[in-house]
């Protein structure tokens, strides 16, 4: 969440475990080391949610096909330059 305006806040915490996810993380300060988790927390509870959202929904055929092809055709091993020669000159 870079860029977004941060404020003081005061907060109990144990300075062990404080210091140790400084260490752990690279953190240069304990400000860093409790606002980094917070960053992975965020955006793995928004994918996870993301991920229940899908599955909520039944996928279509297309949808299954649109998955198989990009296992297939856009794989990185791809030549692109012998599938679109027009688009290299």
């Amino acid at each position: 969440m870079e860029g977004m305006a941060k404020e003081k806040v005061t907060i109990t915490l144990d300075r062990s475990k404080a210091g140790q996810a400084r260490l752990l993380l690279g953190a240069t300060s304990t400000s860093q080391a409790v606002d980094l988790p917070l960053d992975r927390v965020i955006h793995l509870e928004r994918l996870r949610r993301d991920i229940a959202g899908y599955r909520q929904v039944p996928p279509t055929r297309e949808g299954l096909d649109l998955a198989l092809l990009s296992a297939t055709v856009l794989d990185d091993a791809a030549c692109w330059e012998t599938r679109y020669p027009a688009e290299n000159q």
